[in-house]
């Protein structure tokens, strides 16, 4: 995956923490959304209480790996009852932000910026596309009818507005979906106007200075990678989702970057 120079940690969905201490494993971050998702679903379907058994397996990890990353939340689990789900739903939701509102700002409205932004589950996650940003005067000005349960209609801005709508938003995630080449250029930009996280989609290596986190996407290494495993088929099951394996050493889950890293020095 494209991203960022790797420090020879978890690769599972690392964030690099420069010289910021973390009380979470980035890997056990990595996996909490999948838990949320979890846990979601189970409450729709009713459920009270789960074992974690049962929200390992709806999880897609091993049970002695959930319950070793939900120790790091506290101790919120009953022996012979499990998990009561809307408790662990609320404290996982307040570790990875889900019980805030954030903003979000696409650069780059082709094609994939443009699907990104018309992604309708945003809202479900506390998420929220702010702003759209391009630097083509053939799309600045046009129209984007989002989706979600609130539907809206956003107006491509140029990206010379680009600080001045950061500094109308907070708190504010920076999603790069540039061509490769004006990747590293966007992201310096939205550092400059504050913005502290960020996801790319670019497919090349970008570097964030201290106190920014990033993570990158890059689907075509991931097609590389799923190819290299359809070549060299291995004679057991190989699940690459986080925490599929016990010691995530070759998971890099789906759409995830190897390490994100947080302060690569520029």
């Amino acid at each position: 995956m494209t991203g960022v120079r790797g420090s020879g940690a978890d690769p599972v969905g690392e964030v690099l923490t420069g010289r910021v201490p973390r009380t979470i494993p980035d890997a056990t971050i990595a996996r909490l959304p999948l838990y949320l998702r979890a846990l979601t679903a189970l409450s729709d379907a009713g459920l009270a209480t789960v074992s974690s058994g049962e929200l390992a397996d709806a999880s897609g990890v091993s049970p002695a790996q959930l319950r070793k990353d939900l120790s790091h939340l506290g101790s919120y689990g009953v022996r012979g009852v499990g998990y009561d789900v809307a408790t662990l739903t609320d404290k996982i939701g307040a570790q990875i932000g889900s019980t805030e509102w954030w903003s979000v700002v696409i650069v780059g409205m082709g094609n994939l910026g443009s699907a990104l932004a018309r992604y309708s589950g945003y809202a479900t996650r506390g998420f929220h596309v702010a702003a759209l940003v391009d630097a083509s005067p053939a799309l600045i000005g046009q129209q984007v009818t989002l989706d979600g349960p609130d539907p809206q209609t956003l107006t491509i801005r140029g990206d010379d507005e680009l600080a001045d709508i950061v500094a109308g938003i907070h708190p504010v995630i920076g999603v790069i979906t540039t061509p490769a080449e004006p990747a590293q250029g966007v992201c310096d930009r939205l550092v400059e106007a504050g913005v502290r996280s960020i996801l790319s989609f670019a497919p090349t290596v970008l570097s964030v200075p201290d106190g920014v986190a990033l993570r990158a996407v890059d689907l075509g290494q991931e097609l590389q990678i799923l190819a290299y495993h359809q070549q060299h088929p291995r004679t057991d099951p190989l699940d690459l989702r986080p925490g599929a394996d016990g010691d995530g050493s070759d998971v890099h889950g789906p759409m995830t970057s190897p390490p994100a890293r947080e302060g690569v020095p520029s």
